[in-house]
């Protein structure tokens, strides 16, 4: 979802770091693109352990969260990425299924699928927060797929982060990459294939792909 579906990166980059700020913690860039596609108990696990945070997990989850959804409910220039919403009815309309399977909390996922009422397009939403480990560990792209009414190999994941891709694909399904502004310091070189715009995807190509 983030940054595939909405760029919501800029909001979680925002409430991270005013976090680490808070936290008295210098987390560089380079680590920061790191933790890019993992869940937020994953991030605080890492950071935890690397700089000998006092807090549990689930308190400084609970207030990066407190910091993100200020920002989100008053953030007026948040839109969903160029493009995705006719592919995303385009596919519907087709008669695809669509799930997403997204690192993001489920009330995080809630916000945003509200917000720009998107649950109408999609049968299932997976949450990392429902799995012990994050990607670029495969088992939520799994359970996607369980979910799916097609077999495996007829699934096709959109990705544009590291550890999407690597997820996607230690998953054994073929994988998207979307290689968007917002992908920084992101290797896709993984992927079957990398677009650069949605306009660039129709049900018709996605059909034709294997």
């Amino acid at each position: 979802m983030d940054g595939v579906i909405v760029d919501t990166e800029p909001v979680h980059s925002y409430a991270f770091h005013q976090h680490f700020k808070n936290l008295g913690i210098d987390v560089s860039d380079a680590v920061y693109a790191t933790l890019l596609g993992k869940s937020t108990k994953n991030v605080y696990q890492s950071l935890k352990e690397k700089f000998r945070l006092d807090a549990d997990i689930q308190t400084l989850i609970d207030q990066k969260r407190a910091i993100f959804n200020d920002a989100f409910d008053h953030k007026p220039d948040l839109f969903l990425i160029d493009g995705v919403e006719d592919l995303i009815k385009n596919l519907y309309s087709n008669g695809m299924q669509l799930i997403v399977a997204s690192s993001s909390s489920k009330q995080t996922i809630d916000r945003v699928f509200k917000r720009f009422n998107l649950y109408p397009y999609f049968t299932d939403i997976v949450s990392g927060e429902d799995f012990p480990k994050s990607k670029p560990d495969p088992e939520i792209f799994l359970h996607a797929a369980s979910l799916s009414k097609a077999p495996k190999e007829n699934c096709l994941v959109i990705e544009d982060s590291s550890n999407g891709v690597k997820a996607a694909k230690a998953a054994g399904i073929f994988c998207i990459g979307y290689d968007s502004i917002h992908s920084k310091m992101q290797d896709l070189s993984e992927a079957d294939m990398v677009i650069r715009e949605f306009s660039e995807l129709n049900f018709e190509q996605i059909r034709d792909l294997k």
